[in-house]
């Protein structure tokens, strides 16, 4: 309530707050009827046409795009002393943390049989089997940012790519969409530009780490033949393909990111009367398309908020809340 207030503003607040028909003259802070803006039974909220006015609130309706496009992006091709030194510290850590409990167990079992093993002894294993425990998830967790879609191949499947790599039969490649950092769906194949040649690639999967220079996540792509003179270090010019797929084309302004994913402001009921009712619609964000995303599960005929979605949000957080509580505040 008290961040949405702070989004508002006072001044903004109190006017959406004003009820129908009350003076902005009023100055009996008691005899101010509160106004509710919790949602209805059907997840909904109601706003006066003027209230709407007031916060620049615009409908329109969303435009029906098929998806067969081309994502430009800027490839670099990977260091598989990189991989290997992130898989091998995976193994390592995960191998000190298991002989670390067995040894913990080991000495619970003689601690509890009143044999050769102190308190002491016992409680220093322990210390010893966490410390190494959370050296092995942080290695984990670090190899499964940074090489993502590698992280979910089985052993024998990541040892046979760690061979073809360091071999130099072939690369790996992340190419990164500048300043885009939601991931939309890619077609499983993709081409590298080198010198001018055309190169395919396989696209492997996400990247969830951000490139801090170009600000964006990426893709991580296989390259199964490597071309002479190719290697590690080389940056590249990548063509991506959108997955095909048709959907609806709303304006990035209209999305909002929640708890269940994207979603919009969609007016309930015919738009244009003395007031409307709005509730949040989810959707499945499938591509970025210029300055709108390509969106599943809205209709061609809904009416959705493509200006004014963040001061619905805003209310949406605001219960039973009055003018003069803002003021005392």
């Amino acid at each position: 309530m008290r961040r949405a207030a702070q989004i508002l503003g006072p001044p903004l607040l109190a006017l959406l707050l004003l009820p129908v028909g009350a003076s902005r003259g009023d100055d009996d802070d008691d005899d101010q009827p509160r106004v509710s803006l919790q949602p209805d039974s059907s997840g909904a909220f109601a706003l006066t046409r003027s209230q709407q006015q007031a916060v620049g609130i615009r409908i329109d309706h969303p435009l029906p795009l098929a998806n067969p496009r081309q994502i430009e992006a800027y490839g670099l091709v990977l260091d598989p002393v990189l991989l290997i030194g992130d898989a091998g510290r995976v193994d390592s850590t995960q191998a000190a943390a298991d002989a670390a409990a067995a040894d913990v167990a080991r000495l619970d079992g003689l601690y509890r049989n009143n044999a050769d093993a102190s308190l002491r002894a016992l409680q220093s294993a322990r210390a010893q089997a966490a410390e190494v425990a959370a050296q092995a998830q942080t290695a984990a967790a670090t190899f499964r940012l940074q090489w993502g879609p590698v992280a979910a191949l089985s052993a024998a499947s990541r040892h046979e790519l760690i061979d073809a790599l360091s071999t130099g039969r072939q690369l790996l490649l992340r190419a990164d969409v500048p300043g885009h950092q939601l991931l939309g769906n890619l077609a499983p194949r993709a081409l590298v530009g080198v010198d001018g040649v055309s190169v395919a690639a396989r696209v492997l999967g996400p990247l969830v780490r951000t490139d801090p220079q170009t600000q964006s996540s990426g893709w991580l792509l296989q390259i199964d033949h490597r071309p002479e003179g190719l290697g590690p270090g080389a940056r590249t010019h990548v063509q991506l393909q959108a997955a095909p797929a048709s959907g609806l084309l709303v304006p990035a302004a209209a999305l909002l990111y929640g708890d269940q994913g994207a979603y919009v402001y969609r007016a309930i009921g015919v738009p244009g009367g003395d007031s409307s009712r709005y509730a949040a619609a989810p959707v499945k964000l499938l591509g970025r398309v210029g300055d709108g995303w390509l969106v599943q599960g809205l209709g061609r005929a809904d009416s959705i908020v493509v200006q004014g979605a963040g001061v619905l949000w805003s209310l949406a957080g605001i219960s039973t809340f009055s003018a003069a509580e803002e003021e005392h505040d």
